[in-house]
């Protein structure tokens, strides 16, 4: 558990840092911060259950946003033919930027319910 958190809080930060040409790096620098803050605090035996309950809870409402927005991922999925994410790194149409977001809320829920488990298990 303890180099996933590393790895986790390492790669969080190096997500915040490439947030500064983001059209809304306000909301993607903390959320990301968030993470590897706690993914540290982790790492060093530092488990936090209702800061990982709460950060789960506004990652979740979030990705639901980027779901279901006009532009969102069910959209990517459906009207766009779930079109290439990465084919470059400059995201030209919304439902890409979105689906993006979409899928770093994910990776940071999976970071925090993660050490939820553990949290809980101890």
């Amino acid at each position: 558990m303890r180099i996933a958190n590393i790895t986790f809080a390492v790669l969080f930060v190096l997500f915040s840092v490439v947030q500064y040409n983001d059209p809304d790096p306000y909301i993607w620098i903390p959320i990301y911060m968030y993470a590897a803050v706690l993914c540290w605090m982790a790492s060093r035996g530092n488990y936090f259950p209702k800061l990982y309950l709460y950060g789960l809870l506004v990652y979740g409402i979030y990705a639901a946003y980027l779901f279901f927005d006009k532009d969102g991922v069910w959209s990517w999925a459906t009207r766009h033919q779930a079109e290439n994410l990465v084919q470059t790194m400059k995201a030209e149409k919304p439902w890409v930027e979105e689906t993006r977001e979409f899928g770093g809320l994910l990776i940071a829920g999976a970071a925090l319910g993660m050490n939820l488990y553990r949290a809980r298990k101890k």
